[in-house]
């Protein structure tokens, strides 16, 4: 029987989200592929070191301990390596204890064109036009922004923090506040209050974390209070008060509780997220990002009308 993956959270991954790949892409780009063929056989027993999304991985994978008999998150490697330069990846995959089993290779090609034939709902990815190409065909992805700290944090604890317009939402409202002003948008959000936004590229990532965040719940129950959530999920966001209330409106309507929310009017994201530091941050903006990716791990999603339409390659539009 097929193993099927309709009822799993599915997460497409590159091996650059996932490992500091930084000299072997130095090789790449500095003396071509040959090189860098060569680079990762003479390196392939040596383990990568952790990367920018390496602590969401694992701790999102941990959380399979929940239902081992029927894991709730699937993590599937999409590389453009070959099978042969990608040996080294699946090393370290298997040296870190991951759980990732599932992997395509695809020697140079892009990989967005397996995300709905996998019933992924993030794929995350270091190589802009990988991301690009995604988000053009209209699939949920994000650009981990490079760090010079990547965090590798040992703490159980899972905590994930989004961005609403744009990620979570649509952009639409977010365009009337660019177009016609702040008064403008807290008018037409005033107005619309009780109406959910429409979704937006990871609406259904945050659908999916809700029903693993219920499984942690049931378990609570059965298991007379001996177990602790280890899930958080956060929304970190420049809407203040009276546009506020559209968020939670909207995330009853699509059944989803967040844990925290922060309605910070304008005040700069990193002062919040530097104190309650999550495992991932996710903002459609990168100028958001620029102090967030030093301190935290943080992924640009390029979707809506403030970033720039990508261009595709000849042969890859969708």
């Amino acid at each position: 029987m097929p193993y099927e993956l309709a009822d799993r959270l599915v997460i497409g991954l590159a091996s650059s989200a996932l490992f500091d790949l930084s000299a072997s892409d130095r090789v790449f780009r500095e003396q071509g592929e040959e090189a860098y063929r060569l680079h990762q056989r003479e390196h392939e027993s040596e383990t990568l070191a952790p990367g920018v999304a390496f602590a969401f991985i694992r701790k999102l994978l941990s959380l399979n301990e929940l239902a081992p008999e029927d894991p709730l998150i699937e993590v599937v490697l999409l590389s453009r390596n070959d099978p042969d330069t990608g040996l080294r990846v699946m090393r370290s995959i298997e040296h870190h204890q991951l759980g990732i089993t599932r992997a395509i290779f695809l020697q140079g090609r892009y990989p967005h064109r397996f995300i709905p034939a996998l019933n992924i709902s993030l794929f995350l990815s270091a190589n802009r036009e990988d991301v690009d190409h995604a988000i053009a065909a209209g699939y949920p992805a994000g650009r981990v922004m490079p760090s010079r700290n990547p965090l590798v944090d040992e703490r159980e604890e899972l905590h994930i923090a989004f961005d609403f317009d744009g990620v979570l939402a649509s952009d639409a409202s977010e365009m009337i506040f660019q177009k016609q002003g702040l008064e403008a948008f807290l008018e037409h959000e005033r107005e619309h209050a009780e109406e959910p936004a429409a979704p937006g590229v990871l609406a259904d990532l945050i659908r999916r974390l809700a029903v693993v965040q219920q499984r942690e719940k049931d378990h609570v129950r059965d298991s007379g209070g001996g177990y602790q959530p280890r899930m958080r999920v956060s929304i970190v966001t420049a809407r203040n008060a009276p546009a506020h209330e559209r968020v939670v409106h909207t995330l009853r309507d699509w059944g989803v509780t967040v844990n925290e929310a922060y309605f910070l009017g304008g005040i700069a994201k990193h002062h919040v997220l530097g104190i309650i530091q999550p495992d991932i941050f996710f903002d459609d903006q990168s100028s958001h990002l620029t102090d967030t990716s030093d301190i935290l791990p943080s992924v640009h999603v390029p979707v809506g009308r403030l970033n720039s339409p990508p261009t595709l390659a000849e042969g890859e539009e969708d």
